[in-house]
């Protein structure tokens, strides 16, 4: 049986090392055999057993501290070398953000995740959200009331309501998912709501979506919550058929 706290490295003979020291990591740590807190291997042994180039597991090392996998310490003893990280929910939000962004989503696609995730992130807030989790949602929601807000500010203040129901909920994961995908359409919603008939209308029914969903979170009362939450978002989407 494999001891998942000892793991074993095999030989890797393609080229392009790093992306193949990246991979064997990644199975590393999907198998169970690293941990967060783990340290790699020394760079020349981690070299020797995957049979590639010392600048392969150097590369391999950076890319994945630029994602947040790894995290290096220099210096001597026990807390120094290269370590598995806990990915921060920052850095995972924006590796998200950025592939949403870039992938050219159909509307439907776009439409529906946001329903699921939206739906669970307000039900979460209106089951668990205290008084300090609501001021920030709150706080956004009067951004958003405030009179003649320019297209740029309305945007950011709907940007804001919907992160902070997002990060009320709880559920750190629903909550990353659903700040990706609503920070990777910010500027294309705005480049929408530019090209809208009546902006400034639209708006103003967008906001009165954000208070009922509000007051819905508020009472606690997480199934009307969850369903206005959908109601906005295919509303959105309908008014603005072009975003993604």
């Amino acid at each position: 049986m494999t001891d998942v706290r000892n793991p074993a490295w095999a030989p890797v003979m393609r080229s392009r090392a790093h992306e193949l020291v990246i991979q064997a990591i990644e199975d590393q740590i999907m198998t169970g055999g690293l941990t967060v807190g783990d340290p790699l291997p020394p760079e020349r042994e981690l070299a020797s057993r995957l049979e590639v180039s010392r600048a392969g597991v150097r590369e391999a090392v950076r890319v994945l501290e630029g994602q947040g996998v790894l995290r290096s310490r220099v210096g001597s003893g026990a807390e120094a070398g290269t370590f598995i990280a806990a990915l921060p929910d920052a850095a995972l939000t924006r590796f998200l953000r950025l592939h949403v962004a870039l992938a050219n989503y159909p509307l439907a696609d776009v439409v529906d995740a946001r329903v699921t995730l939206e739906r669970s992130s307000a039900s979460f807030a209106a089951r668990n959200a205290d008084a300090a989790a609501l001021a920030p949602i709150r706080a956004a929601l009067d951004r958003g009331a405030v009179p003649g807000l320019s297209l740029a500010e309305f945007n950011d203040a709907d940007t804001a309501f919907h992160v902070a129901i997002a990060e009320a909920g709880e559920n750190r994961l629903v909550a990353s998912m659903t700040v990706a995908i609503r920070e990777s359409l910010s500027a294309r919603i705005l480049d929408a709501l530019a090209d809208h008939a009546d902006w400034s209308g639209l708006a103003a029914r967008l906001h009165a979506q954000h208070v009922e969903l509000f007051e819905a979170i508020s009472r606690r009362d997480p199934d009307a919550a969850a369903r206005l939450a959908e109601e906005h978002i295919r509303f959105a989407g309908q008014e603005l058929p072009h975003v993604p």
